[in-house]
């Protein structure tokens, strides 16, 4: 076992670091462990690694301080409230543990919006870029104040690994509760644990349990591997691992790695990436295997659209067997797109009554899964 993410081979490194790290059942802060990570951090620093910090917390820490039942999380109201009282205070701990280490800290808060379109991603990956460049260490976290149910990350696992796509980092340092993946519930005394991941399929994604053990975050290892299989595509390798020791950046400990792939482009990573899809569109088995061999999507091979979708929109690309193959950027509005389903390009025109386009999605705006 040996410390995660050397500098020497991770330039740029994000830590995601759960509520029940942070917070004690009471909403106190745990401000000596927290100092313990800011002096690894500058440790860190001082060996040429940048570090960003997804920080959780602020919903537990503004719960305690209006006096919320079910730690700020009875309704969405009640978190948004617990978040914006939260947040403060959160941002106050982190500067001052990090200010004690002669490093400066700024605040960053993202919704989900800010990272699945495109030109805002990009924003906010150049906002990054800069501050890691002059040493500054970015705290980033949901903006849940203004974050909904239906419109929103819902864990900083994914939100981790989406953020590592931003900055380019070369890993992803998931601390939490748990170290690792196991083979079944870790509460179960036959479960074994797995320390190195190659490739996530079907196998590895049934080991997951949806639970947090803690009660006050929202993510479990479902939303881990969700993050891992994000990272992964773009590269960055991903490591789940405990916080529930003292200076966990700094101590040797078990933890299990999600090897990456070969980088895809910057774009294709982002659509790998993306949580949100504006609409489906279904295929045959001929579409999947032109797909996996490079090809665009042509209108011939799809066999049913569903969503309500502009073009340019994001869309996931569904194999008959009800899993989604690739992800990509709509050539067609959902009304055209429905028409010519299924037709091969010489009847397509007759139905649209104007040329089609070569593709229902091409392949330089589609990433595979």
């Amino acid at each position: 076992m040996s410390t995660l993410f050397p500098p020497a081979v991770c330039p740029r490194l994000i830590v995601k670091i759960g509520s029940a790290l942070l917070v004690d059942p009471d909403g106190s802060v745990r401000r000596e462990w927290l100092a313990g990570i800011a002096a690894d951090i500058a440790a860190r620093a001082r060996e040429g690694q940048q570090v960003a910090v997804v920080s959780s917390g602020a919903i537990a820490l503004g719960a305690r301080r209006l006096g919320l039942a079910k730690g700020g999380r009875a309704s969405l109201e009640d978190a948004q409230a617990a978040a914006a009282t939260g947040q403060i205070a959160l941002s106050q701990v982190w500067a001052e543990v990090l200010g004690a280490e002669g490093l400066t800290a700024a605040q960053m808060l993202v919704t989900l919006d800010d990272l699945e379109h495109r030109r805002r991603y990009l924003n906010a990956s150049a906002t990054l870029d800069r501050l890691l460049t002059l040493g500054v260490v970015p705290i980033i976290n949901e903006n849940d104040s203004v974050a909904t149910e239906e419109i929103r990350f819902g864990d900083n696992d994914r939100l981790a690994a989406r953020v590592a796509q931003a900055a380019g980092a070369a890993g992803v340092l998931l601390l939490s509760d748990i170290d690792g993946l196991y083979d079944r519930n870790p509460a179960d005394p036959a479960a074994v644990h797995i320390p190195r991941v190659e490739r996530i399929d079907g196998s590895i994604e049934g080991m997951a349990d949806a639970g947090s053990a803690s009660g006050m975050g929202s993510g479990g290892m479902v939303s881990k591997i969700s993050a891992a299989r994000i990272a992964n595509s773009a590269g960055a390798d991903l490591s789940i691992a405990s916080g529930r020791i003292a200076r966990p950046l700094s101590t040797p400990a078990r933890h299990t790695l999600f090897v990456a792939e070969k980088a895809a482009t910057a774009r294709k990573a982002w659509l790998a990436g993306g949580l949100t899809a504006a609409g489906r569109l279904i295929i045959d088995s001929g579409a999947v295997e032109a797909l996996k061999g490079g090809a665009s999507l042509l209108a011939a091979g799809v066999r049913g659209v569903e969503g309500s979708f502009d073009r340019g929109d994001m869309l996931d690309i569904v194999g008959p067997d009800g899993r989604v193959i690739a992800r990509g950027l709509a050539e067609y509005p959902h009304g055209d797109a429905i028409a010519i389903a299924g037709l091969a390009r010489d009847g397509q025109e007759a139905v649209l009554g104007y040329t089609p386009r070569n593709t229902m999605v091409h392949r330089d705006h589609m990433a595979l899964l």
